[in-house]
């Protein structure tokens, strides 16, 4: 039964000391669950009027889908097939109204904005981002940013071709590479995921999250707002101490928290959605494939798993079957077998299967259930239509698969040597080397 979620939004903007006009623009819809901030261009004229476009264009194009929003959130599985699409084509819209504005005469050519969308649906999150503006999430005492800057620094970073002190202290490090609005066509990053009780997003333009050094900062102020505040607390708070600090820029801050209606009583279930969610990214985050992945990467391999639950006794893999899946174990425990004979007991955050990723050759081994199991499957194709769409995060992946094999065919050795003294994981712990990165 999925969760009842009532919506808490607010939105705070401010022009800040040093500019004139407020070039951002914000939308609350808690009715269709939508919200969106955007920032017009800086030192582009008509960068307010490209902000307030895209703005109308987005709500426009969702409110005449929302007797689909409304049939999604009845039917949680269609929100990858129909709202991310559609959240996206509105932002896509969005780009081309505003470039025919520019090049008509009614605006200035070259004019554009940022775009940072959230869509709450069918207990699901749906984000689309173009620019520089941010999404954050609150989740658990913790503070992850869920969109990725599309500017020339960030861009020097994701290839190694700039530290992040380079990038800080770099003179180009507000230069978009990708905006809505200055082409007809724009490419869009979209996002989608489970939402839990007490999630908060934070949307916020570069006024805002460049006024605080570290976002830990933005998350002790979230503990405060959580025991002594409100919503619309929270977004005035970061808005003022934007201003105090500076102001430099526009600022704006919209809230959105979320909170599961009457749980105990009216949705038992609800809980316990939320806690098997938090375990499934607790789990896949310490799994050795995925521990150099942030929250986001996270959600998207838990987005494209499937969940499947093995009774006591039964079969998860039999040996000498073909199969293109990757296993990961939450809870319970499995017994893996190899010519009747068993060779390993795993638990909860283990990983099976991963050569069926790389090869079409039979299963080496059968797994069995030792009792109740709940386990993560993330079939080939998914996964690797996914690292396809994003070289850093199938770097990350094969770095950590190339390891995993490694670790396993040294295992293999020391068991073929009479002589081993050591546990068959201990070399997991020994002999690895970081990911590359520059420092």
């Amino acid at each position: 039964m999925l969760s009842v979620m009532r919506i808490h939004s607010a939105g705070k903007t401010d022009v800040g000391r040093v500019r004139t006009v407020n070039e951002d623009a914000f939308l609350v819809e808690p009715a269709l669950g939508l919200f969106v901030v955007c920032d017009g261009m800086g030192g582009h004229a008509a960068g307010d009027l490209a902000s307030q476009t895209a703005i109308s264009v987005i709500r426009e194009h969702l409110a005449a889908s929302e007797a689909k929003l409304q049939a999604i959130a009845k039917n949680p599985n269609a929100v990858q097939a129909v709202a991310e699409p559609l959240l996206r084509e509105a932002i896509e819209l969005a780009s081309s109204k505003v470039f025919e504005l520019g090049r008509s005469g009614r605006g200035k050519p070259g004019m554009g904005t940022t775009c940072s969308a959230l869509l709450i649906v069918g207990g699901k999150a749906v984000i689309a981002h173009v620019g520089d503006s941010r999404i954050y999430l609150f989740r658990n005492g913790e503070i992850h940013q869920l969109t990725e800057d599309h500017t020339y620094t960030q861009e020097a970073l994701r290839h190694g071709l700039m530290t992040p002190s380079e990038a800080k202290r770099s003179a180009h490090r507000n230069v978009l590479t990708r905006a809505v609005g200055p082409s007809e066509r724009v490419v869009v990053d979209t996002l989608v995921f489970d939402v839990i009780d007490r999630d908060l997003f934070l949307l916020c333009s570069d006024g805002l999250y460049g006024s605080f050094e570290d976002p830990q900062e933005m998350l002790e102020l979230f503990h405060t707002f959580q025991s002594n505040s409100s919503v619309d607390g929270f977004a005035q708070k970061l808005v003022s101490l934007a201003c105090e600090r500076g102001g430099h820029d526009n600022i704006t801050a919209l809230v959105v928290y979320l909170e599961s209606v009457e749980i105990a009583q009216e949705h038992p279930a609800a809980s316990e959605r939320s806690n098997q969610i938090n375990l499934d990214i607790e789990t896949v985050r310490h799994i050795q494939l995925f521990c150099d992945f942030e929250m986001a990467e996270l959600l998207r391999i838990r987005h494209i798993s499937q969940q499947r639950e093995y009774k006591e006794g039964e079969v998860i893999v039999r040996e000498g079957d073909r199969s293109e899946s990757l296993f990961l174990l939450i809870s319970g425990e499995v017994c893996v077998h190899r010519n009747g004979q068993p060779i390993a007991m795993l638990g909860p955050g283990a990983h099976f299967g991963e050569m069926a990723l790389l090869s079409n050759r039979p299963r080496s081994a059968t797994v069995t259930a030792r009792s109740h199991a709940r386990l993560l499957v993330i079939e080939r194709p998914a996964l690797m239509a996914l690292l396809a769409q994003d070289p850093v995060l199938a770097t990350k992946f094969l770095w950590r698969l190339a390891q995993t094999l490694s670790t396993r065919l040294d295992d293999f050795y020391i068991a073929m040597d009479a002589q081993r003294n050591q546990n068959l994981n201990d070399t997991l712990l020994l002999g690895l080397y970081p990911l590359p990165r520059r420092k």
